[in-house]
């Protein structure tokens, strides 16, 4: 069944989704997000948006519908399985495979093949996201976790917002890195020339990546890469910002002979146990094709 409630806003705020989501404390943003644009949120019993301005004495009312049955069939897949309890599961992803249904994507997603692996995900994602916590790219290779219920994948997302979660990301740039380390505080939204892109804009959300340069090889550097925030696309956008695109993105760079891909891989993991708090961490190796890109410039740079 729904669950109706109503509430007196007691303090102007920017945004009725940040509000909203401190009161629904048992729900992700972004869930929060999905209830006001499906019009589960009503303001002055009005329609609502996630970015309306809200001043005190403004009336909210929402419903939390019940999880509407899932149309997805599921799929047999070979997935590559890190660890999995009855609380997450943590997937080492290969390179190519969409993380859910989406436009041209109908079939053939890690959800239809998690779905394949028998019932019992979460559900705050939505009846396409069904476990999914985070995700990644199509072309990114790595790690990701995956909720079973809805308890973890609320603690899950509750890390993830409060960066309690690391994830720590190889990638080949193009060029090479003059420093060492730095830090990249760049806040990023759809581009405004194209909406397919996403672009470092004033005004955007808060992004923050960090990276340490591993080594320089045939003009091109290898880093270390760690997220502070989870944009679309941050990484990508955040190195192209800089000068130094990712190898092979076609993108926000140029396609690489060297590698089919963006050279771009998610290498660690670490979060809490959702149950028991004990803190995990994951390894990936990068695959073949990062290596074998990795390989050739080296051999460049020893001619």
């Amino acid at each position: 069944m729904s669950q109706a409630a109503q509430h007196t806003v007691v303090a102007d705020a920017p945004r009725l989704d940040q509000y909203l989501a401190g009161l629904l404390t048992s729900e992700s943003r972004s869930h929060v997000q999905r209830l006001i644009t499906q019009g589960h949120v009503r303001l002055n019993d009005g329609p609502a948006r996630p970015g309306s301005r809200l001043r005190a004495g403004d009336h909210l009312s929402w419903e939390l519908p019940p999880p509407a049955p899932s149309r997805l069939e599921p799929e047999s897949m070979d997935l590559r399985i890190l660890y999995e309890d009855d609380d997450l599961i943590v997937i080492d992803k290969p390179a190519g495979l969409v993380v859910h249904p989406g436009p041209g994507h109908p079939t053939g997603t890690l959800v239809h093949g998690l779905l394949g692996r028998g019932p019992g995900w979460s559900t705050i994602g939505g009846t396409e996201r069904p476990g999914i916590v985070h995700r990644l790219d199509r072309d990114t290779s790595g790690l990701m976790v995956v909720a079973r219920n809805d308890e973890a994948h609320r603690e899950l997302a509750r890390q993830l917002q409060r960066r309690l979660m690391t994830r720590r990301y190889r990638a080949i740039v193009v060029g090479e890195v003059a420093d060492p380390a730095a830090r990249i505080d760049a806040p990023i939204a759809r581009d405004r020339k194209n909406r397919q892109r996403m672009a470092v804009v004033a005004g955007g959300r808060e992004a923050v990546t960090e990276f340490r340069r591993l080594a320089l090889a045939g003009g091109h550097s290898l880093l270390d890469v760690t997220l502070g925030t989870g944009r679309t696309h941050q990484i990508r956008v955040h190195l192209a910002f800089i000068k130094h695109p990712v190898l092979g993105d076609p993108v926000y760079g140029r396609r690489s002979p060297l590698i089919g891909r963006p050279a771009l891989h998610a290498q660690a993991l670490t979060l809490r146990h959702p149950r028991t708090g004990a803190s995990m961490t994951w390894e990936s190796p990068p695959p073949e094709d990062f290596e074998l890109a990795w390989s050739s410039l080296s051999q460049r740079k020893m001619r």
